[in-house]
This record gives C-alpha cells, sequence and structure tokens, in this order.
C-alpha cells in the first residue's frame, strides 16, 4: 500500500506539472511512504507513538520541508507550488494513511477486506443499473457515463455487501453494516469523481502507464482513497476488542484456580 500511495504522489505530481505547478516531489513521495509504514509500525507497537500523532507529526514535517525547498525557487510560481505539494498531502498521504491504521488493527484485514468488497459492489451496481436502467446523466461534464440510476444501484448493491460483512465478518450489527455500505458507495463514488476532473482539467486520459493495460495507480485507488477514511474507524469489531483486552494480563491471572483449604486442626 505504501508503494501504491508513492507512485500516487508522483502520477499528480506529473499531472499538476501540466498546469504549472511543481510540488517537491521527493519530501512528498518520502513522507507519504514513512507515514504508510510508520502508522502501521505505530498500530504494531513497534513505534512509541499514538499511530495517528506519528502520522500527523510525519505529514507537518513534510510539508515544512516542501515549504522550504521551494524557498530556492524565489517568488515566482511560489504559490501555485507550494499549492501542489499541499495538494498532493492532502489528497494521497493523509487520506491514505486510514489502509495502514485499519490494517495494523486486530481485525483490520477483515476490516479492509469489507470495505472493498463494498466499493468493488458499488462499482459493480453502479455500471450494471447504469446500463440497464439509466438515464439521467449525473456530471455529463466529468464522468459523462455515469448516471442517478446507476449510483442508486451503486449505493444498494454497496449496502448489501455491508450488511453481510457486519454479519458475518466484522460481528457488528447488520444495521451498521447497511449504514456504511451506503457511505462507501457515495464516498467511493466522490473519489471517482474527484480524479476524474484531475485528469479532465490537465488534459490525460489515464494518470500514467504505471500499469500496463490498466492505467495509472491512481487509476485504481480513487476510490478506496476516499472510501476508506470515511467508514474505516468505525468498522470496529466488539469480538476483536475484546480479544485485545483478553490479552492484556491482570495480577494473578496467569496463575491457575485453586481452592481454599481449611488449616490442619490441632
Amino acid at each position: 500500500m505504501a508503494l501504491g500511495l508513492t507512485l500516487g504522489t508522483v502520477e499528480v505530481h506529473r499531472a499538476l506539472l501540466r498546469k504549472g505547478q511543481a510540488s517537491e516531489i521527493v519530501p512528498v513521495a518520502v513522507g507519504t511512504a514513512v507515514s504508510s509504514l510508520g502508522g502501521y509500525a505505530a498500530v504494531r507497537g513497534l513505534i512509541p507513538l499514538e499511530p495517528i500523532t506519528f502520522v500527523v507529526i510525519c505529514l507537518c514535517l513534510t510539508m515544512i520541508v516542501s515549504l522550504g525547498l521551494r524557498l530556492r525557487g524565489g517568488a515566482a510560481g511560489f504559490v501555485g507550488d507550494v499549492s501542489a505539494s499541499a495538494f498532493i498531502i492532502g489528497y494521497i498521504p493523509l487520506l491514505g494513511a486510514s489502509v495502514p491504521l485499519l490494517m495494523g488493527a486486530p481485525d483490520g484485514a477483515l476490516r479492509i477486506l469489507t470495505i472493498v468488497a463494498c466499493v468493488v459492489a458499488s462499482d459493480t451496481g453502479a455500471f450494471t443499473v447504469g446500463v440497464l436502467l439509466g438515464r439521467h446523466k449525473m456530471a455529463p461534464v466529468i464522468s459523462p457515463n455515469k448516471t442517478w440510476e446507476g449510483f442508486a444501484g451503486g449505493i444498494v448493491f454497496a449496502a448489501v455487501i455491508g450488511v453481510l460483512g457486519a454479519i458475518y465478518l466484522l460481528e457488528i450489527h447488520w444495521a451498521i453494516g447497511l449504514v456504511l455500505g451506503a457511505l462507501l458507495s457515495v464516498a467511493g463514488t466522490i473519489g471517482d469523481l474527484v480524479e476524474s476532473l484531475i485528469k479532465r482539467d490537465v488534459g490525460l486520459k489515464d494518470m500514467s502507464n504505471f500499469l500496463p493495460g490498466h492505467g495509472g495507480v491512481m487509476d485504481r485507488l480513487d476510490s478506496m482513497l476516499v472510501a476508506v477514511p470515511s467508514v474505516g474507524p468505525s468498522c470496529t469489531s466488539p469480538s476483536a476488542a475484546d480479544a485485545a483486552k483478553r490479552k492484556v494480563p491482570t495480577r494473578g491471572s496467569h496463575l491457575p484456580p485453586t481452592r481454599l483449604r481449611s488449616a490442619p486442626q490441632g
């Protein structure tokens, strides 16, 4: 995931260059990788900091270093260049930090699996219903093929998968899965539209050719990048949390139970 996010920063950097905005890609890419890997390590207890604290400090330092390095270029284009750096930092490593934070949790794999399944179901539902019933264009300037009917279909498909994931994977109430699935569908659609609008603004069909036959990394991560932080912290499995608590020993918990014996008489 850290590699994907790092490559994503390079793709957006190259895209913004077409608009005359040059981010400080070296510190941005390094900060992205460090925040992702370090956030996961902090969740696993390998770094003596709270995971969110580590990520915030890392991204703040990334922005500070980017500002400092850009000072060398003088006043011309300064605002545009630092805006590009700030945009990439906020768009990719900040939003993407939710993934390693979730992966490091006791039931992180199940959370990620549920989220991915909901987003995929949303895309499938939106495409299927859009092809069969789509009549009203949702965002013709940004994405001509999206329809409101397809959008509604995506929400329904994702909600169904959310319910199944809540019951069988996360062991939380089905109603929470229903809401999570719907929110993931909406957030994923926003992520897809945002990335599409970036490409239209800079005049690109695909972000890059990093993935031959599939376009760029951001063409695959766009929905997930927005979907995960929108609901990730809510996908907490009570059973996993209880299991984590049970791992903390209490005084005498390692001792087997014993019966009280009466003292010998006389």
